[in-house]
């Protein structure tokens, strides 16, 4: 089938070139709708045109087009950067979109006389030194911290220099006298010893703090030898502090450094990825972020527009990235590795957990804020569970009730969206079977309900479950495809010896599809199946209830209804009626019902 396209577009396709680059989609406003990157701008840009897409937002996408503008770059690297800068500027309708785009803190060293060490979100180009950004504030706090129980830094914002020191400008203050800085204001602290805590500081938020760890335990020893044991002491103290984080920090051994990782997780909608930044066997960052899929862009591709994003948030220049699948880019200085075993698999299994986890919570507050999509999630489990073909919306359950074959019922209750439809319950009076047969019950009624639907043209399930095993469900099937011609899948719940929920059969012949007990999937089935169970018996009880009531009552002509009511209400059984003497029946429903009730009991007492 041809693609019909204007003649604007025709010309573009006809010069762009076949460079690397990025492109640029805009609709009739003029606004840009969406923006990609292209080993090959011609290729790829002409497969939007020149063939037909199977997925339904292309189609939308392409439709809108009015006009394409590119921009050639020398390498797909260097597109990809490119890509991702333009859809952060521009946020376009179709791109698929990081979700959290918020500005993360970092420490910085700044560039002064006497420098301080802080946090800040604020990127300021004044020769100052930043680390980071971190995944978030609470871990740069804790990362402060550690650096004030080590080195005392000071915290005041005085313009400090040689002069103002040595005219004496400004004295110290309370930090000096809790011992948290040793006031270099008032020139208590030279300027040397300052610098050498800074570099120590600079070296432990590279990563680098087993360096520092080794030459404070240098020094140590000296000081030990020396016979100063004070000065050794206070050196021990920090030691152990910076051992401690270390082996907190620590997951593999130090001789990995200065590697990337990325994990990838996804759904029907958003991708989720985790990245970690290691050096000397630490995680010096880690941070997992979402994106929205607009166009069911591929793993690859999701995973690719992560990757730079990330190590361009992050300044990453690691030469290393460690990968569960191979992305959808090529990198000039750096390769991918997708570890078997060993330390590198060990990182990668450590950032999976953390991608799967991070899925899991985000599904777990969606369903929070909205409880339908909980239930539409369910629905998918059962859909991909049983193969079916489309979302099982609505379900429909069937159960029996009869006590030795008499007074013989059934029931079927309708879920919609996982939700009890309560006005669409129906319940059966089995009219054609004698004596306790379920088999042939369930046949009249599913029979029954899928004639009425059939010739009144109401809606038809999208999966029926019976209360019972094989038995049950064949019987349903012979109804629905060998009577009616219906393709409607039938699934059992079969119960345990305690008459407990147990599994789901599906299939013919029925095979046990395997619960998880006790999940949340385990537990909609479990609704369904005790509902219907509750309506079956409900109406089993108020039937025998009301046939044991007529068989006596009923043949009384004269007596309706409201009379056995109140008889019953007043009396309490039908023995007592019988009991009662003509005046007693008279105050409860008159002298004419009273001497119906005692020709009744008592058939030869004159009228």
């Amino acid at each position: 089938m041809e693609r019909k396209i204007n003649q604007h577009i025709k010309d573009i396709l006809s010069i762009i070139p076949d460079s690397p680059g990025c492109y640029q989609y805009f609709d009739e406003k003029g606004t840009i709708i969406y923006i990609g990157k292209a080993k090959n701008l011609k290729k790829r840009v002409s497969s939007y045109f020149n063939k037909e897409h199977e997925i339904r937002k292309i189609q939308v996408l392409v439709k809108q087009i009015k006009d394409i503008k590119y921009i050639v770059v020398d390498t797909e690297e260097d597109a990809l950067l490119l890509e991702n800068n333009l859809i952060k500027e521009y946020k376009p309708r179709y791109n698929a979109m990081l979700k959290d785009d918020k500005t993360y803190p970092s420490i910085v060293v700044k560039n002064e006389y006497f420098p301080r060490v802080f946090m800040t979100r604020n990127i300021v180009k004044d020769k100052s030194t930043y680390y980071g950004p971190y995944s978030s504030a609470y871990s740069a706090k804790l990362m402060l911290q550690l650096l004030k129980e080590l080195y005392p830094i000071r915290t005041c914002y005085l313009p400090l220099t040689p002069e103002t020191i040595q005219q004496g400008k400004y004295k110290v203050c309370l930090q000096y006298h809790i011992k948290r800085c040793k006031g270099p204001c008032e020139g208590l602290q030279s300027h040397e010893e300052y610098l050498e805590n800074i570099n120590h500081v600079k070296e432990i938020l590279k990563g680098n703090s087993s360096e520092v760890s080794q030459l404070l335990y240098q020094q140590m020893q000296k000081l030990a030898e020396e016979l100063r044991f004070e000065e050794a002491q206070a050196i021990k103290e920090k030691y152990e502090i910076i051992e401690n984080f270390r082996n907190k920090s620590t997951v593999v051994t130090p001789t990995l450094h200065n590697i990337d990782v990325f994990s990838f997780a996804d759904t029907e909608k958003s991708a989720y990825i985790n990245y970690m930044h290691i050096g000397n066997g630490a995680i010096i960052q880690a941070y997992t972020f979402e994106y929205k899929k607009k166009l069911d862009e591929s793993k690859e591709e999701l995973l690719s527009l992560g990757i730079i994003e990330m190590r361009d948030r992050f300044k990453s220049t690691a030469k290393e990235i460690i990968v569960p699948f191979l992305p959808d880019i090529e990198l000039e200085n750096a390769v991918f590795t997708l570890p078997q075993r060993g330390d590198k698999k060990k990182l990668l299994g450590l950032s999976e957990l953390n991608v799967k986890q991070f899925k899991v919570d985000r599904l777990k507050q969606a369903e929070k804020l909205n409880p339908e999509q909980r239930n539409t999630r369910l629905l998918k489990e059962i859909q991909d569970m049983l193969h079916l073909e489309k979302l099982p919306a609505r379900i429909e359950c069937f159960d029996n009730s009869n006590i030795q074959g008499s007074d013989a019922v059934a029931a079927c209750v309708v879920f919609l969206m996982g939700k009890p439809a309560k006005k669409e319950y129906r319940r059966y009076i089995i009219k054609t079977v004698v004596g306790p047969d379920d088999y042939a019950s369930m046949k009249e009624v599913v029979r029954r309900r899928y004639t009425r639907a059939i010739n009144e043209g109401t809606p038809l399930p999208d999966l029926i479950i019976t209360d019972g095993g094989k038995g049950q469900m064949e019987v349903v099937r012979a109804v629905i495809e060998d009577e009616l011609q219906l393709k409607i899948p039938i699934a059992g719940l079969a119960k345990d010896r305690k008459h407990r929920t147990s599994d789901l059969l599906f299939g013919f012949p029925p095979e046990s599809i395997g619960l998880v007990q006790q999940s949340p999937l385990f537990r909609l089935l479990e609704q369904m199946q005790n509902e219907v169970h509750r309506f079956a018996i409900t109406f089993h009880k108020e039937k025998r209830s009301k046939s044991q009531t007529r068989s006596e009552l009923d043949q009384i002509k004269g007596i309706g209804e409201k009379t056995k009511v109140l008889l019953l209400r007043h009396f309490k059984s039908v023995k007592r009626i019988r009991e009662a003497d003509f005046e007693e029946l008279k105050k409860v429903v008159g002298e004419a019902k009273a001497k119906l009730l005692k020709h009744w009991t008592e058939p030869n007492v004159p009228g």
